[in-house]
């Protein structure tokens, strides 16, 4: 009953910072700013989803364009990643070559660099190449995280490689091997993946590597909009609300994959 008990008041205070957001956006400016901070409204509205209709309708490029961008770059991304992500991983969980141990130990260590750390020299290599001002300078830096191969190589490692050998007796290529044997069983783990990496693209901006207007993505217009003093402070919160609504709703539709995934990748909260 305790544990119950903890539980219910942990995803209470979780559940709280998005409550709060979501109650905001429906406040008037009026309620705003009380202090302490109410959490609750005494008079509902919804003039910041109407004042922030009304800021986009002005711009210059339209919404469908700035939506079009975030599904293109978050998609591309996303697939590309798991791709290239869950190849790396059969490679490390089930393949002997030179520098095998280096290379795991690089991919754990890249972990835990912040994007903040690597953006400079993301900057500059974009520039080398010639890609700044388009999608590929999002797109392919997103698609070299570290974090899918570890997350689908701990998961590998519990697949029998008896399972492999008997698919090479069979006659199967590596390729066959790959796609037919190893992706289906590997389901809970790249959804998982594919939830982590489409949340982290979707919430980018970009706009450290794009700069036309008709390129950028939607936070970068919402984020744009609600940087304008303590006036939109409404519009603020309506726009978190509305970034964080794509996220939840894959999570909700597919926690059975991650809980099924940390239950057998050995990484058990």
């Amino acid at each position: 009953m305790m544990v119950v008990l903890f539980l219910l008041l942990l995803g209470i205070f979780i559940a709280l910072p998005i409550y709060y957001v979501i109650i905001s956006s429906v406040k008037p400016i009026s309620e705003l700013f009380y202090f302490p901070p109410r959490f609750y409204v005494l008079d509902p509205t919804t003039d910041n989803f109407l004042s922030l209709i009304k800021l986009q309708s002005q711009s210059e490029v339209p919404f469908e364009r700035y939506l079009f961008n975030s599904v293109l770059v978050s998609g591309i991304s996303t697939v590309g990643y798991v791709m290239l992500a869950s190849m790396a991983a059969y490679a490390l969980a089930k393949h002997k070559f030179p520098l095998k141990g280096f290379i795991t130990q690089a991919v754990v260590i890249a972990i835990l660099f912040r994007p903040e750390v690597t953006s400079v020299p993301q900057y500059i290599l974009m520039s080398k190449v010639g890609m700044i001002d388009t999608y590929w300078a999002v797109i392919l830096p997103a698609m070299a995280g570290s974090f899918g191969v570890f997350l689908l190589q701990q998961f590998l490692d519990t697949v029998p490689n008896e399972l492999i050998e008997a698919g090479r007796i069979d006659g199967a290529s590596e390729y066959a091997i790959y796609f037919r044997l190893i992706m289906p069983m590997l389901k809970p783990a790249w959804m998982t993946v594919i939830i982590f990496t489409f949340i982290s693209i979707w919430n980018t901006t970009g706009v450290q590597f794009i700069y036309s207007e008709n390129l950028k993505m939607l936070p970068a217009m919402l984020s744009s909009l609600s940087t304008a003093g303590i006036a939109r402070t409404g519009v603020a919160a309506a726009v978190a609300v509305l970034m964080m609504i794509p996220p939840v709703v894959i999570f909700l539709f597919s926690q059975n994959s991650i809980v099924e995934t940390m239950a057998h990748s050995g990484m058990k909260g």
